[in-house]
């Protein structure tokens, strides 16, 4: 499907209500050429630097060039893929941004999906202490998630995003006629996160994504498209402005993210496992250990799985080798960020649309759980 042809409606801007720090989040077609316009105001200086990925540049750099004609704009170009989220990866956009003279008057603009987002926005909250970025989100994964709510980070060798500082954009401005060259892998990747605040906290918005969004969301129905990106960033929205910091609340947005983010030091952080696609898998992961722990009926779990299955998301049963070293995973899930006191934290569910904060879960209870995924498998009701 080619832009001209994904004609998903300009929505009114939802706001993530922080107080002074409050911003939009722009959704819609065609917004890309409006970007000029919508970023008057946020850089008095005409001045950008422009952070993005050669995918990315490749697509949209001349596009891009043209919306921001009135502005004079410096581009720090960057390899693809998740390995950028990494110290050395922060340093050559910092580098590029001392180089070009930039100053806190300027705007940086990160323009491209969470791994680009997140590096571009740590390097904008510690350049000269921090200057003002926008977050103009390429994948649906970033549009419906890690766009929105002034989390950045970069990843080391002890785990994922254990870098970096809540420092949040001056506006999101997700235009969905972008999302037309994402590859089916990428999609079902973003679905993940799209599905997560179903799970979570909105069994109505499951319900819809189960009997007919998903589908729609996945062929870029620009209704359903609209509809689910949406509905995301307005649930996103509300409990960030109620929770910033993730004293709280906030924490349930990390449904099935130890898991998944334990999945993914494992794999390396090369490409082999994608970010949503380790959340897909991790979601059923912690439905299945709430079941196994009595706080959610096998159905619900087994509901969500057929729903993996039926899109041919991540899921349990499609793990296999990742699941071999249950002690290893269970080491790296007790390095996670929300960790407390040493002890592990997970966000488990009592129902499709029921998340909850369980905090100092055991570790052997961790092990014994992927133990037993590992040797057994997992029943279609949940149970291994």
């Amino acid at each position: 499907m080619s832009p001209s042809e994904l004609t998903s409606p300009v929505i009114e801007p939802l706001r993530v209500d922080l107080g002074e720090r409050s911003y939009p989040i722009h959704i819609g077609s065609g917004l890309l050429s409006q970007l000029g316009g919508l970023i008057e105001g946020l850089a008095p200086s005409r001045r950008l630097v422009i952070v993005t990925d050669e995918t990315v540049h490749g697509l949209y750099g001349e596009a891009l060039a043209e919306a921001l004609s009135n502005y004079t704009a410096h581009i720090v170009v960057r390899p693809a893929g998740e390995a950028q989220k990494s110290m050395e990866g922060l340093d050559s956009v910092l580098e590029a941004m001392f180089k070009a003279g930039m100053d806190r008057s300027d705007l940086l603009l990160a323009f491209g999906g969470g791994v680009i987002g997140d590096l571009a926005g740590f390097a904008a909250s510690i350049y000269k202490r921090g200057m003002p970025f926008v977050q103009i989100p390429t994948t649906l994964l970033s549009q419906v998630d890690s766009s929105v709510g002034g989390k950045t980070a970069i990843n080391n060798r002890y785990g994922k995003n254990l870098i970096g500082a809540f420092y949040q954009p001056r506006a999101v401005i997700a235009d969905t006629d972008l999302l037309s060259t994402l590859s089916d892998r990428e999609l079902k990747a973003g679905y993940a996160e799209v599905l997560k605040y179903g799970l979570l906290g909105d069994r109505d918005f499951f319900d819809w994504l189960d009997a007919e969004g998903g589908e729609r969301v996945l062929r870029l129905d620009p209704e359903a498209l609209s509809k689910a990106i949406f509905i995301s960033c307005q649930t996103k929205a509300r409990i960030v402005a109620a929770d910033e910091r993730e004293s709280g609340q906030r924490a349930l947005l990390n449904l099935g993210h130890s898991f998944a983010h334990a999945l993914e030091l494992d794999a390396g952080y090369d490409g082999d496992l994608l970010h949503g696609e380790a959340v897909s898998a991790g979601m059923d992961m912690a439905f299945a250990f709430s079941v196994q722990a009595g706080y959610c009926r096998s159905e619900d779990a087994a509901k969500l799985s057929k729903h993996l299955e039926k899109l041919d998301m991540p899921r349990l049963s499609t793990l296999g080798g990742r699941l071999s070293d249950p002690a290893k995973l269970t080491r790296f899930m007790g390095q996670d960020k929300k960790n407390e006191a040493g002890k592990i934290t997970l966000i488990l569910a009592r129902a499709i649309g029921e998340a909850f904060v369980q905090k100092a879960v055991p570790d052997e209870n961790v092990e014994t759980f992927l133990t037993a995924l590992s040797e057994n498998g997992l029943s279609e009701n949940g149970s291994t």
